[in-house]
């Protein structure tokens, strides 16, 4: 399908990196991806030093039953997670961690010191939701980044390597995925490639067409950016649960088999069956999402035919684990999430899991249905961390008998750290050049700071700010902006481009629609009904009262009826009123059905366009605040 314009504007970045267009092409992610990922990254996001310790606590599991330990073959699987696009380093608790030169010193160093190497595993969302560094490149920077990771033995779609016959080549390719699945039978899946990756709902923000782009390679219709002969991904990708809506074939490869001192490991990908959901629906228009668990172990039998018993995961799905104190060991721990029943529910033969899209720390062993304890690791997000996991096979049963791993953070400031990969930093430079005058732009100057946290009813200064944005552009009597879009606050002091491009970073169009009186009402009460957590609007032009009516369910909140006031009058149930949403909304995401049923649709501006507009419109220094626009009652 064809990829989605993200803006409707042009960044073009030429040969001496230049930026010849005033607006640019941004990432356009679902704004109910933006919900969940906020509800579950941020809203309820535990990061601590603490956290950070015990997650490098190592969690060990040992088969006592094999033998002969010095026969074992042993290598490394370094895996992260969740890198939206970070390329730049960031400050974690006053020190500096991250940014992908830092990452790859990092990573380079793990298979240095591992005797048969690493593999490289990344679950998901390494795209989209993205700081300007690479979201106004399209996030080309940042599968570059990943191609710099690679080995000799990585390649681009097309053969690289002249020296080796046909034969060679053939037998490699047999080796390294079932046949027929997807059309990525190339180089790529050489089983001494040492890097893999896997889809995340992020991938879809822009649709299966502009995903394809990031992996095959070809120029974006708003390119060329930093390469003039963007070639795509050097390193599979793989995923078991995505499928042609018309066909029932894989969209990709859903496995490859990987070989260490000529042992096979295959690598299962997999994403949240509930992407559906959390991306615009047209991000996910032609393909359909199936049970994690069930796909997986489908592949099994097939992989054990090929002699592989060694099976790792990477899917974008996962969980939060809390402190716990005590030596880690062979004992399962209950983490439960998102991933718990996945887990449950895998094949026994499955002996790994690199997790991710909880933005969280997982290092535990958990049981599967049959007590089978499956090793499953997630490595915080942005560049912050990696999972360092230890793996022995067995070479009489190719099965692994040994497993561990901890959660190691990227400092900046120590070890690795201090000696960033020079080659990925020039990259990184290029990319902040290629931006900079844009995201320099000075808008205006906030008098406080300006926060998205909502209280106990749902409001938020920052949330009102934004509606009262978007209502002005499109002159309407509401407008509802869903929390999850708004991705930052606006600090006090001068506010630039690049900082409103980070509060606002998904660029979806606004859409003018009619509804009656009694469709904002079931709009209202859809916040709750539906909904896996709750995700209340921010508004303009509308105030209510919501009623807790089951503290036990807040599914079964509603919004008090008589109390709802369209710019000062009660709600008419017969009444049509002009609401604007943006573009996700429109469709229905987050679960909000009414939506689509909106009538005489009107396209306008991007959703930043907007906030810039008005807030270069408002008295300086500008301000917001909570009004009581929202309110709740016992």
């Amino acid at each position: 399908m064809p990829s989605v314009n993200r803006t409707g504007h042009k960044l073009m970045v030429v040969a001496v990196l230049s930026i010849v267009s005033s607006t640019a092409v941004f990432a356009s992610e679902s704004d109910h991806a933006r919900d969940e990922d906020a509800a579950l990254c941020e809203h309820l996001e535990h990061d601590s030093l603490e956290l950070r310790s015990q997650a490098a606590a190592r969690t060990y599991w040992r088969d006592e039953d094999a033998a002969n330990p010095a026969d074992w073959v042993r290598f490394k699987i370094l895996g992260f997670n969740d890198f939206h696009g970070q390329l730049e380093p960031r400050r974690l608790f006053g020190r500096p961690a991250g940014g992908a030169s830092v990452l790859a010193s990092y990573l380079r160093s793990e298979s240095a010191q591992s005797e048969n190497g690493a593999f490289i595993v990344h679950a998901g969302d390494q795209v989209g939701a993205s700081p300007p560094v690479s979201a106004l490149l399209q996030d080309e920077p940042s599968i570059t980044f990943l191609n710099m990771l690679t080995n000799q033995y990585c390649s681009y779609a097309e053969n690289e390597d002249e020296d080796d016959d046909d034969d060679e080549r053939n037998e490699r390719k047999d080796s390294s995925h079932g046949v027929g699945y997807g059309d990525l039978d190339d180089e790529r899946f050489d089983p001494r490639c040492n890097l893999v990756g896997t889809l995340g709902n992020h991938e879809f923000d822009e649709g299966v067409g502009e995903m394809f782009r990031l992996i095959n390679g070809g120029i974006h219709p708003n390119g060329p950016f930093l390469d003039a002969n963007y070639r795509g991904a050097r390193f599979p990708y793989v995923v078991a649960n995505v499928v042609d809506e018309k066909t029932g074939r894989p969209i990709l490869p859903p496995y490859v088999i990987k070989r260490v001192h000529g042992m096979p490991v295959a690598f299962i990908g997999a994403v949240l069956k509930e992407t559906p959901t959390i991306v615009t629906p047209t991000g996910v228009a032609g393909v359909k999402f199936l049970d994690e668990a069930e796909a997986i172990n489908s592949y099994v039998p097939e992989l054990k035919k090929r002699g592989v018993r060694a099976i790792v995961v990477t899917i974008h799905q996962g969980t939060s684990q809390n402190f716990f104190s005590g030596p880690t060991g062979a004992d399962a721990l209950d983490v439960g999430g998102s991933i718990g029943p996945i887990i449950a529910a895998l094949d026994d033969e499955i002996d790994i899991v690199v997790a991710g899209h909880w933005h969280r720390f997982t290092n535990a062993l958990m049981p599967n249905k049959n007590g089978k304890l499956i090793l499953v690791t997630q490595a915080f997000s942005r560049s912050t961390a990696y999972a360092d996991i230890d793996v022995a096979i067995d070479p009489e049963t190719h099965d692994i008998v040994e497993k561990s791993a901890e959660i190691l953070t990227t400092w900046g400031d120590q070890g690795p750290g201090l000696e960033p990969d020079q080659q990925v930093a020039e990259l990184v430079a290029k990319a902040s050049a290629a931006v900079k005058p844009l995201v320099e732009r000075v808008i205006g100057q906030a008098a406080t700071d300006i926060l998205r946290a909502e209280n106990a009813a749902g409001e938020s200064a920052l949330g009102n700010l934004i509606a009262d944005a978007q209502r002005s552009a499109m002159a309407t009597d509401v407008a509802f902006m869903n929390p999850g879009g708004i991705r930052a606050d606006i600090l006090a002091g001068q506010v630039i481009w690049g900082d409103l491009f980070t509060v606002q970073p998904f660029n979806n169009d606004l859409v003018k629609m009619d509804l009656n009186g009694a469709q904002i009402l079931q709009l209202l009460n859809q916040q709750w009904a539906g909904q896996p957590f709750a995700r209340v609007l921010k508004t303009s032009g509308i105030r209510y009262t919501w009623q807790e009516n089951n503290p036990a369910d807040f599914r079964d909140n509603t919004v008090v009826a008589a109390s709802v006031m369209i710019n000062g009058q009660p709600l008419d149930a017969a009444t049509v009123y002009t609401v604007t949403v943006n573009s996700f909304l429109a469709a229905g995401g987050d679960n909000f059905s009414v939506l689509p049923t909106g009538t005489n649709r009107r396209i306008g501006p991007v959703d930043l366009d907007a906030l810039i507009d008005y807030l270069k419109g408002l008295p300086q220094p500008f301000t917001a605040g909570i009004e009581g626009r929202i309110q709740s009652a016992p």
